[in-house]
């Protein structure tokens, strides 16, 4: 196995556990940092923004409570340790 392929190897899995910020962005957001109550959704979207626009933008998308933003922050977890 070349040394390409195993940096290839170790970012995917860096990238499965879902280390915040790991490539300079939110990576694999996790649903505990979704789990922003309705109140406390801070816009991170624009009108129709679509979910899977949000989620490129490293937000979270829940469209199922009305008169709140659908396309929000999420809430941020500790730094990942190794």
């Amino acid at each position: 196995m070349d040394a390409r392929t195993l940096w290839v190897l170790v970012w995917v899995l860096v990238m499965a556990l879902g280390c915040p910020r790991a490539t300079g962005g939110y990576v694999g957001l996790s649903a505990s940092q979704c789990a922003v109550p309705a109140k406390d959704r801070v816009d991170c979207g624009y009108p129709e923004v679509t979910a899977e626009q949000c989620n490129s933008r490293g937000c979270c998308f829940d469209s199922s409570i009305p008169q709140v933003p659908w396309c929000f922050k999420p809430l941020q977890e500790t730094e990942c340790t190794f």
